[in-house]
């Protein structure tokens, strides 16, 4: 039986009436970033501000220094309005598979070259860095993203695919790195920083996991070549996610280079990541987004 997501529904008509203008978004911003006070740079303390009419900015009542709540966030400087950003983000939010860039321009009437900055400033800053170390039942897997390569070799040594590797903690969360290579001195340094000792680990029969058992790790393997898949020593959980990050991007972006490929499998992961919220996602991209930014602040 396919598990029920608890979380809640947020339809285009709730959308629509949240953010139906620039000052709305504007003053959402606003009270995410300070729900009480603004920081003011030149009287170096919390102070009220208003808002400058006809402007996207809010004067201190002590000294009328003039602040933006885009500044430094992906808003600032864009002569895109605020609301087609926070459509593009709802956009982006309802859908599992991604969305591309055209489809972007179709539904805001943006530039294609407008609709793919907006796209790809969002995808960069939904890499979850913030996750802690892995621990409990982990699976680690390796997969390969790329065009098809006619008559050359397929998978593992593929001179036109980029590599990945990816780990999981089974019922919780997952991160995925994009490598030069799949040799040992790349992978295990990868597991040894972000999976504690003693976890349980799952790969498939790949030498390069053959040191995870002295590296202090209870390693099981998946017996591919024995047709033993699942009975508990499996890497269901990390195939699914391949599967579903490449029939993404082969379905909606057909293709994606190496220089751009972390961040789409961020998107794909932050999504996943939060699967198990119970606030909409579009929420939860529009916090991230947002409070990243606050997190610099003094």
């Amino acid at each position: 039986m396919t598990k029920k997501s608890p979380m809640q529904k947020f339809t285009i008509k709730e959308f629509q009436a949240r953010f139906p203008d620039d000052d709305i978004c504007l003053e959402w911003l606003r009270r995410k970033l300070y729900p009480e006070k603004i920081f003011c740079a030149t009287c170096r303390k919390p102070t009220k501000h208003y808002k400058v009419r006809g402007r996207k900015v809010y004067t201190c009542e002590d000294c009328s220094h003039h602040f933006s709540p885009t500044a430094g966030t992906i808003f600032h400087k864009s002569p895109t309005p605020l609301t087609t950003w926070f459509y593009v983000i709802y956009l982006m939010a309802q859908t599992r598979g991604g969305i591309s860039a055209k489809q972007i321009q179709r539904e805001t009437g943006v530039t294609y070259k407008c609709a793919w900055r907006m796209c790809n400033e969002i995808r960069k800053r939904l890499g979850d860095n913030g996750i802690a170390s892995f621990a409990g039942q982990i699976e680690v897997d390796e997969s390969y993203f790329g065009g098809k390569n006619k008559g050359g070799k397929r998978g593992r040594g593929s001179e036109n695919k980029t590599p990945v590797v990816g780990i999981v903690q089974r019922q919780g969360k997952i991160k995925t790195f994009v490598v030069s290579d799949t040799k040992s001195k790349t992978v295990l340094p990868i597991v040894e920083e972000n999976v504690e000792k003693g976890s349980q680990i799952f790969t498939d029969e790949y030498p390069v996991y053959d040191r995870l058992s002295l590296m202090g790790y209870n390693h099981e393997r998946v017996m591919h070549s024995e047709d033993m898949y699942v009975n508990g020593a499996h890497t269901n959980t990390l195939e699914g996610f391949w599967s579903t990050a490449k029939n993404g991007i082969k379905g909606v972006f057909h293709s994606v280079s190496p220089k751009y490929l972390q961040d789409y499998l961020d998107e794909y992961a932050f999504r996943y990541n939060h699967r198990d919220d119970v606030e909409p996602m579009y929420w939860v991209f529009l916090s991230k987004l947002t409070l990243a930014h606050l997190a610099e602040q003094p």
